[in-house]
């Protein structure tokens, strides 16, 4: 099995290095087979994509899909999942390129896809998607303030009552997936642009029937760089959640 980490890079020069590093480093399961990573840089001015570039001369498991303008990270990982599928990946990885998604981690969510969750007479079942996340016994935030914590909660438990979906971290953004759940997933019919993407996608993937499996994760502030977070995205969680509600 191919396992394809793909993460969407603006402004990243202080940590693609560290990152590419880092992810290609890890140790996998014995059923994976190889271990890729794909950068989908949206034309950062600071030169991230050419310091991809000039990484790829010497580390041929790393790519770079370059785009020509910042159109939002759920555009980005549309195009880096499309990407990654054509590189033959077999299960495909979603993270962050600030540190705050720890890729000691990535082992842990390959284990997880990778292990049956029930074994009965007609087969064995296996996770779907696996979601990292902050809000299952084991996972935490620490580091972050008191008003930040709250705003994460109340909004997991909104979009949870609004939308009814499961999931204790439904904006969580580090994600293992299966290559047959993405390609279930219509990606070309993707609407939200932005941060909204991984409600939406999580919202798909529950409606289809697919299993989701969460795991603890710990996560933590960016080492390097500056936050692309803003209020406007807690908004956009909220309208996206209202319209996915009523959508059915």
């Amino acid at each position: 099995m191919k396992v394809v980490v793909v993460i969407p890079t603006y402004n990243e020069k202080e940590n693609v290095e560290n990152m590419a590093k880092a992810v290609l480093s890890q140790r996998l399961p014995e059923s994976i087979s190889s271990l890729e990573l794909l950068f989908v840089d949206d034309n950062s001015p600071d030169g991230t994509g050419d310091i991809v570039e000039g990484l790829m001369k010497s580390e041929p498991r790393l790519h770079c899909l370059h785009r020509t303008k910042k159109e939002g990270l759920g555009r980005a990982y549309v195009a880096g999942f499309k990407k990654a599928l054509a590189l033959g990946a077999d299960l495909v990885i979603q993270m962050d390129c600030d540190f705050s998604h720890d890729p000691k981690d990535v082992p842990r969510l390959v284990e997880a896809i990778t292990t049956p969750e029930i074994e009965h007479a007609s087969g064995r079942q296996f996770p779907d998607l696996v979601i990292g996340s902050r809000y299952v016994k084991g996972g935490g935030t620490p580091g972050w303030p008191f008003k930040r914590r709250l705003i994460s909660r109340c909004g997991g438990i909104f979009i949870r009552t609004v939308t009814g979906m499961p999931i204790k971290d439904p904006t969580g953004g580090f994600r293992c997936w299966r290559r047959a759940t993405l390609e279930g997933l219509d990606l070309e019919t993707v609407e939200s642009a932005g941060y909204s993407f991984q409600l939406e996608m999580n919202h798909r993937t529950w409606k289809r029937g697919y299993r989701i499996k969460e795991i603890p994760i710990v996560f933590t502030d960016r080492v390097a760089g500056y936050s692309k977070i803003t209020a406007g995205i807690a908004v956009e969680s909220i309208k996206i959640a209202l319209r996915l509600r009523f959508r059915g």
